[in-house]
Order: C-alpha cells, then structure tokens, then sequence
C-alpha cells in the first residue's frame, strides 16, 4: 500500500494498486498547473485509490473539455487529474506521494511543447505527445 497527501496534511490519501508507468509531461496545461517546467505522473486505477481525509477541502477545476484536475484548497497541492472518457484511471501526482518505490518505465510527454530552457537529460524516451 502507498500513501500520500498535500503540503498543509489536510488531504491524505492510500493506494492499494502497483505503479508500473510514469509520465514527465511537458505540455503547456500542466507547466501552469503545477509551477513547474513538468508534471510527474502515474496512471493509476481509480478503484484502488482512496481519499482516506480532506475530501471535503478537494476542489476540482476542469482545465479542458472532460479533463478534471483534482487539488487541496489549503494549499494548493495537485493531487491527481482525471478523464471523463477513462472512470477507471486517475493520473496520480508523484509528488504527493510519502511512499517510496522503484519504476524503470518512464518516459516524456508532449516534448514538443516543453520551453526552451528545460533540458532533458536522463536517456528516458521522448514523445513529441502522448505516449501511444
């Protein structure tokens, strides 16, 4: 089981399920969302993913047509994103979680938006959008 939550501990949240991807993606959407030149992510099942304390101070703001970003009104943590055409998967913000672990299968997305400045340097593949 993985654990996670926000910067202020308001939110907390367990994972039952394995992480066996992670997505750096470097689209301009999630460069605003996050303060950040990416955002780390993991497709996880939305099944095995609990909000265990704070749903109540979760905002949700819908960034595009379909695509929810999920966050803590206190302080602002992102802490997953999610598609209405996919129920069954959540896009976990590595960031937030307190459990360590190991996965080999990563990659970056939407490299082709990504600002001049950001250099990618860790050998890991490259897609120009989403990984297919």
């Amino acid at each position: 089981m993985m654990t996670g939550g926000c910067l202020c501990g308001t939110v907390k949240y367990k994972y039952e399920g394995e992480i066996t991807e992670i997505f750096r993606c470097h689209c301009g959407q999630c460069r605003k969302a996050q303060g950040t030149a990416f955002v780390t992510n993991a497709p996880i099942d939305a099944e095995l993913f609990v909000i265990t304390q704070g749903e109540e101070v979760l905002k949700r703001f819908y960034s595009s047509p379909g695509k929810e970003r999920v966050f803590c009104s206190n302080c602002g943590s992102p802490i997953y994103s999610a598609k209405d055409d996919m129920p069954k998967v959540k896009r976990l913000r590595l960031g937030t979680l307190d459990t360590d672990f190991v996965c080999d299968n990563q990659c970056h997305i939407y490299v082709d938006d990504k600002p001049s400045w950001n250099k990618i340097t860790d050998g890991f593949p490259q897609y120009k959008k989403m990984k297919s």
